[in-house]
């Protein structure tokens, strides 16, 4: 190889420094004749830029030889068809950004894969997106884990997805996301060995680590964990604690649920009371009266989530929000054993509180169906702790996925106060009824705020009657033209462009065409939205 001085790179560097007006560049021999154009700034830079790539294409590389890259693997799943390809590649660009996940998650559901070209770009997106994250991993395919072990910055795939990207030795040597995801898959195949290897590794594992790796046995959870969770619930992490006493909690025939139940039956008990001639059965309700260590160990805070906020102008204290905890991990059970009544006929019973004497609710004669009829359930006048007792059996049944209670919920008018607890519990519903009992949620919600945020926890695609009556409250409030109205119809739209489903265009058409000019701009926005969707959907399922 020439040395710098020989093919004159100090010259030139020189030349550079002091400016080709005090210092000429010399002429390389093997420089095309004129060029520069006799300019010594532009011979400069020319010759400076031959002399570079002489110089790069003459090093010899130091050190060890570079370790090569493993080949990409074979994929398994078909990739998308070229228009799909092409409307990802347009998402990608910005175009209906918001409905990348929608994309991803429909090609994943259908068994179709990225195309590899297009994958640098999209695990760059998840590098910035943490919400994207479990769409991409699980589109991405085989080829878009082995491209982020390229990359540190898309590591976030390794792990993240069903496949941790090895065998057994990803146990011993991974990182936390790719030992969660291992453990993950052995706990649907096999729970018991699954659990030993997080036995043989508990002590040494740091508080984070032990609550992820501990939130895998929601996956073949059953009585066989016990005896571990029950352990964890002495943990020093409190994370760790608290995720071992919400699996208990989801484990039927457990101690840790009889233990609640004793709690809970000292707080309702079942009261026969003579009304106009005729026996009718109460519950009367008292709260817990004091926190202690045994309640704190099985997951109790002593200022639970909700304590001393506002609720119709009165605080929620702490008694009422720890009966709310103790239903909540109660098996839901112990009160059809108790009462010796469905659960349509409790959550009807009316309630008394043990301070408030003769009052209370009266109860419900005809329950009105979340699943039929025209209007839902009418409000009940009933003490603070009836409230506290419904949301307290809401939050079980959310926990057991307990669809018989959460219907009994729906149907039995009694939480019409509490309009965002039920809006959690329509998952739990089976899915043909989940839409009309949405829709009828939604008709009973008072005022913008509150129906924005029943629609917030209202998960897509949004359906059937659920279609309709949010396009029949867009229709109305457009109509409105007020300033107020103009906000509702912006936030429902924004809602609606990942989750109503695209064959509600055609109404929203009929509302623009009639509106004319005067249609919001958010309408116009979300028929366009719902447009490029369904056309999405057609490319992936063609």
């Amino acid at each position: 190889m020439t040395g710098p001085d020989e093919n004159g790179w100090s010259a030139h560097v020189t030349a550079a420094l002091l400016g080709t007006e005090r210092r000429d560049p010399p002429v390389l021999p093997e420089a095309p004749a004129g060029d520069g154009g006799g300019d010594r700034a532009g011979r400069l830079l020319d010759q400076a830029a031959l002399l570079t790539v002489r110089r790069r294409a003459g090093r010899v590389p130091s050190g060890a030889a570079p370790v090569p890259v493993a080949l990409a693997p074979v994929e398994d799943a078909p990739v998308v068809p070229a228009p799909a390809a092409a409307r990802l590649r347009r998402i990608l660009s910005g175009e209906h950004a918001r409905v990348l996940a929608e994309w991803l998650d429909a090609a994943a559901a259908r068994g179709l894969r990225v195309p590899a070209q297009l994958l640098p770009d999209l695990l760059e997106r998840g590098r910035g997106d943490r919400a994207l994250r479990p769409s991409i991993a699980r589109a991405a395919g085989r080829r878009g884990v082995w491209l982020a072990l390229q990359n540190t910055d898309w590591a976030y795939l390794v792990g993240s997805g069903d496949d941790p990207g090895g065998g057994p030795e990803v146990w011993e040597t991974g990182t936390r996301n790719r030992r969660v995801a291992y453990l993950t898959g052995l706990r649907e195949t096999d729970p018991e060995r699954a659990r030993e290897l997080l036995r043989e590794t508990w002590a040494k594992e740091p508080a984070p680590d032990r609550a992820a790796y501990l939130a895998t046995f929601a996956h073949g959870l059953s009585l066989d964990d016990e005896e571990f969770l029950e352990a964890a619930l002495e943990d020093r992490g409190k994370d760790v604690r608290q995720i071992a006493s919400d699996l208990l909690a989801r484990l039927p025939g457990s101690a840790y649920g009889e233990r609640m139940a004793a709690r809970a039956r000292a707080c309702l008990a079942p009261e026969v009371r003579t009304v106009r001639g005729r026996e009718q059965t109460w519950i009367k309700v008292d709260p817990p009266p004091a926190h202690d260590e045994e309640m704190a160990r099985d997951g109790i805070p002593f200022h639970p989530a909700g304590s001393f906020v506002p609720r119709g102008g009165r605080p929620v204290g702490a008694r009422s929000a720890w009966l709310r905890e103790v239903l909540s991990r109660t098996p839901l059970t112990t009160w059809t054993e108790l009462f010796g009544l469905p659960p349509i006929e409790i959550v009807c019973l009316p309630i008394t509180s043990v301070a408030g004497g003769s009052g209370g609710s009266s109860p419900r004669k005809e329950p009105v169906s979340a699943t039929g009829g025209s209007g839902g359930p009418a409000p009940r006048n009933e003490p603070e702790d009836g409230s506290d007792v419904h949301v307290g059996w809401a939050r079980a049944a959310l926990i057991q996925r307990d669809a018989g209670w959460a219907r009994a919920l729906f149907k039995g008018g009694v939480m019409v106060g509490e309009p965002e607890a039920l809006a959690d519990l329509l998952p739990v519903l089976p899915e043909a009824e989940r839409d009309t009992a949405a829709a009828d949620l939604i008709r009973w919600v008072k005022g913008e705020i509150d129906l924005l945020r029943v629609l917030e926890r209202v998960p897509g695609p949004w359906t059937g009657a659920l279609a309709a009556a949010v396009v029949a409250i867009v229709t109305a409030a457009a109509e409105r033209e007020t300033r107020r109205e103009e906000h509702l119809v912006n936030q429902l739209c924004r809602l609606a462009h990942e989750r109503l489903d695209p064959a509600a265009a055609p109404r929203l058409d009929a509302l623009a065409a009639e509106a004319g000019a005067a249609v919001p701009r958010a309408v116009t926005n979300l028929i366009d939205t719902l447009r490029f969707r369904d056309e999405m959907l057609k490319e992936l399922s063609s």
